[in-house]
């Protein structure tokens, strides 16, 4: 029996919910890159970006290839790159909503 869409849905929120997870895929559908590149850029001890790697390995949300002796990895699925968008628009919605309470605060005697 397979789980109720809800189930699966809080899945997948659940996933996402590392800040590392968010960052690789992030810069993941930009381009394929090695580890050590995202290292670079994410500043994570190795260990910590293979284990935050397999759980998205896992969870079909990243693929790795090989060349020659670099493992590549990449973001396959188009929706990554539009819930991350999603995911910014609320945000930045949610931002401007508290800036615009800020100058109304800021403006009350």
């Amino acid at each position: 029996m397979t789980a109720p869409l809800y189930e699966a849905k809080a899945d997948l929120f659940r996933i996402l919910g590392h800040p590392v997870r968010v960052r690789v895929l992030e810069l993941l559908v930009e381009q394929p890159m090695p580890v050590r590149d995202l290292l670079a850029d994410i500043q994570v001890e190795p260990s910590n970006l293979s284990q935050q790697l397999g759980v998205l390995r896992r969870s079909g949300l990243v693929s790795s290839s090989r060349q020659g002796t670099t493992v590549l990895y990449s973001v396959d699925n188009p929706f990554i790159s539009d819930l991350l968008l999603a995911g910014r628009k609320l945000l930045a919605q949610e931002w401007t909503g508290t800036k615009e309470l800020l100058e109304e605060l800021g403006e009350t005697p």
